[in-house]
């Protein structure tokens, strides 16, 4: 009985497998840092601005930025450093982590979770490429 189950278990898996990562490569390193930005977009623009809106961000230049967000534009927001009071427009398509006071876990988990897909598809990719 377990060995039928677990047949069947990998039988699944291998059919999800095949099915599930053409779909995943098929997405363009634009369309996945496309939908990042709207992650961190809406996360911000749920943060909202203020002095009570702190944020910490990493940028793709591996920048780290601490401090609140002091305004929301259409493609970019503002942080302002606590301790300098410089002011640093961060474009939404920069941002690889965002964490704030009044970012959700889920919010958080699935910026984490876009970035680190994103990573292993690109190195999946590159794996396929170099081969083929």
């Amino acid at each position: 009985m377990f060995n039928k189950n677990l047949s069947l278990f990998l039988v699944g898996s291998l059919l999800l497998t095949l099915f599930a990562a053409p779909a995943a490569l098929a997405r363009t390193k634009e369309e996945k840092e496309a939908a990042l930005a709207a992650k961190v977009k809406a996360g911000v623009a749920k943060l909202g601005a203020g002095v009570d809106a702190k944020i910490s961000v990493k940028l793709r230049d591996k920048t780290k930025l601490k401090g609140h967000v002091s305004r929301i534009e259409e493609e970019a927001f503002f942080v302002t450093d606590a301790k300098t009071g410089a002011e640093t427009r961060v474009t939404y398509g920069d941002v690889t982590q965002a964490k704030g006071n009044n970012l959700s876990t889920g919010a958080i988990i699935a910026i984490a979770a876009g970035v680190a897909a994103g990573v292993t598809l690109l190195i999946i990719y590159l794996i396929i490429a170099a081969n083929g």
